[in-house]
């Protein structure tokens, strides 16, 4: 309140002075006008200055702009620091991925320990209607050869078509151009599994014998026969039982246990 009335009573003396002023101004001709204006901007206009400097003072209004000024340093600071943080934030992410990653080869490596396998991360896939392959960062410098047989946890991923010193091409089982020997793990009848053009998920079950009773919701898992695959891995389970116009022309459709679009990790066994 004091400060207040100490800039009313300055801004009160400012106003008289212009007033008495421009009184003298009136009656006064032009070219004194001129002179006396000369005078007045040389005496009064620093005064004036130094009055309003003074009301600012008193008014607080200089630490306004200081708090602006120290506003915009904390805001650019604070932004630095924001920035800092998203980059942490992004960097543990990664190693979070990396962390995960690590976590499901040790955990494929202890399930099929009977096996020599050597761990690979997929680096591309091409999962459309006409071709199912995947590409790990794994090669020949790594031991892989053609036609090793490649794992995940939840069961048969397909196998090895060509390598490079660091990667490998991966023909998945869901393939259209694939075919899997087959057994059902309850009846033990066989079938030959084959990829779906329409399906990037499900296989056709072919060449099931006449007197063959297969059970849908029965495991499917691998033959051993063809030369390809080791027996008794995991592939599905039978999803539909469909009955054509005679028992060869029945099939059956298998739900592959892998979820190729969500793949990341495999195993190549090298010892088989």
């Amino acid at each position: 309140m004091e400060r207040d009335k100490k800039g009313g009573m300055i801004g009160i003396i400012v106003t008289t002075i212009i007033l008495i002023l421009l009184i003298v101004f009136t009656n006064t001709g032009s070219k004194e006008i001129s002179i006396i204006e000369n005078i007045a901007n040389t005496l009064i206009v620093p005064v004036q200055n130094g009055l309003t400097y003074l009301k600012n003072t008193l008014n607080n209004n200089d630490k306004f702009f200081e708090n602006v000024n120290q506003l915009k340093s904390e805001n650019e600071e604070l932004k630095k620091k924001k920035s800092e943080l998203e980059q942490t934030l992004r960097e543990f992410e990664i190693m979070k991925n990396e962390n995960d990653q690590l976590k499901q080869q040790l955990n494929l490596a202890e399930k099929y320990g009977e096996y020599k396998t050597v761990p690979g991360t997929i680096i591309s896939r091409d999962i459309s209607n006409y071709s199912k392959t995947i590409v790990i960062n794994v090669g020949s410098d790594n031991g892989i050869q053609e036609h090793m047989t490649v794992i995940a946890d939840e069961g048969l991923v397909g196998y090895v078509v060509s390598v490079t010193a660091k990667t490998a091409k991966i023909q998945t089982i869901v393939d259209s151009a694939s075919a899997t020997s087959c057994l059902a793990s309850t009846t033990r009848d066989s079938m030959i599994c084959k990829g779906t053009i329409e399906n990037n998920s499900v296989l056709r079950a072919n060449n099931i014998a006449t007197n063959a009773n297969i059970i849908q919701g029965d495991s499917v898992e691998t033959s051993g026969l063809g030369g390809i695959y080791i027996k008794g891995i995991h592939i599905g389970k039978i999803k539909k039982i469909v009955e054509g116009t005679n028992k060869t022309d029945s099939y059956a459709l298998v739900e592959a246990a892998v979820d190729f679009e969500k793949l990341e990790t495999v195993l190549v066994i090298t010892n088989q």
